[in-house]
Order: structure tokens, then C-alpha cells, then sequence
């Protein structure tokens, strides 16, 4: 059988069309549940501290697609994890330090898929964990939309 350019076509327009049906065409965004039960996964729902990591980031983004963040935590962190409680994925990233590394704080560029609360979670070295949050406002083309 000869699969051409038109049945290719044919096909995808299918797929696309039974996506649509199905409800999985358009990505859901996250909840308050999602992200909560990603913070307790990494915590193991440990109590988190509000001191002891801070987050950088901007509190207008005028492109949801290049967000830059920073992280950093005292010298006992283990690891630092960024959650946008907003996206489809609250997961963004996961930070591991070694017994070597020269200082615990990472930057990065995320994307945001609307205004939502950006959420950093540091593990420490004894087990403890603290938070940082912060609200970046999504702007659409710089026009404040």
C-alpha cells in the first residue's frame, strides 16, 4: 500500500478532530491540588519554613515564554524545586546540590502560561524545608492584558 501526502493529511485532520471530541485537545491548567500534591511528594509533607530560600523573580513578564528565576538557599540545602501553580505541569524544575558545589542558588528561564504564583521549596541537609513564592503577572505583548 502506498501511503501519500493526502492520506497523511487525511489522517492528522482525523486525529485532530477526535482529540477535539475526546476533550484532550486543549491542555488543562494546573490546580491548587496538583501543586499541593507536588510540594508534599518532594516534603513528604514535612512543615516548610517561610525563611531560609529566596526566590528572584519579576513581577511583570511581558513574554510568558522567557521568564527568568532565581533560586538560592543557605549553605545546608540539598536540593530546590520551582513550581508554577498555574501551568498545565506545576513541576518546572528540580535542583540537586552536591557536598562540592560552591553555592546553592540556580537561575534559570521558565515558561508561564498566564499570571500565576511561581513556588521554590528547599530541601536542607537535616531535613527541614522552606518556601519562597511569588506572583508574576503575565502580560500579553508587553500590553498589560
Amino acid at each position: 500500500m502506498e501511503f501519500t501526502r493526502r492520506d497523511a493529511c487525511a489522517l492528522g485532520i482525523g486525529l485532530a478532530a477526535a482529540a477535539v471530541c475526546a476533550g484532550t485537545a486543549v491542555p488543562a491548567f494546573a490546580d491548587a491540588d496538583a501543586t499541593a500534591a507536588a510540594i508534599a511528594e518532594f516534603t513528604g509533607g514535612g512543615a516548610m519554613a517561610d525563611t531560609g530560600v529566596e526566590l528572584t523573580a519579576p513581577e511583570i513578564a511581558e513574554n510568558g515564554n522567557t521568564v527568568p528565576v532565581e533560586v538560592s538557599a543557605g549553605d545546608d540545602a540539598v536540593s530546590i524545586m520551582v513550581l508554577a501553580s498555574g501551568n498545565p505541569n506545576p513541576g518546572v524544575v528540580t535542583f540537586h546540590f552536591g557536598e562540592l558545589a560552591g553555592s546553592r542558588a540556580a537561575s534559570t528561564r521558565i515558561r508561564l502560561a498566564k499570571t500565576q504564583d511561581v513556588i521554590a521549596v528547599a530541601k536542607m541537609a537535616d531535613g527541614s524545608f522552606a518556601k519562597a513564592s511569588r506572583t508574576i503577572k503575565v502580560t500579553i505583548g508587553g500590553c498589560g492584558g
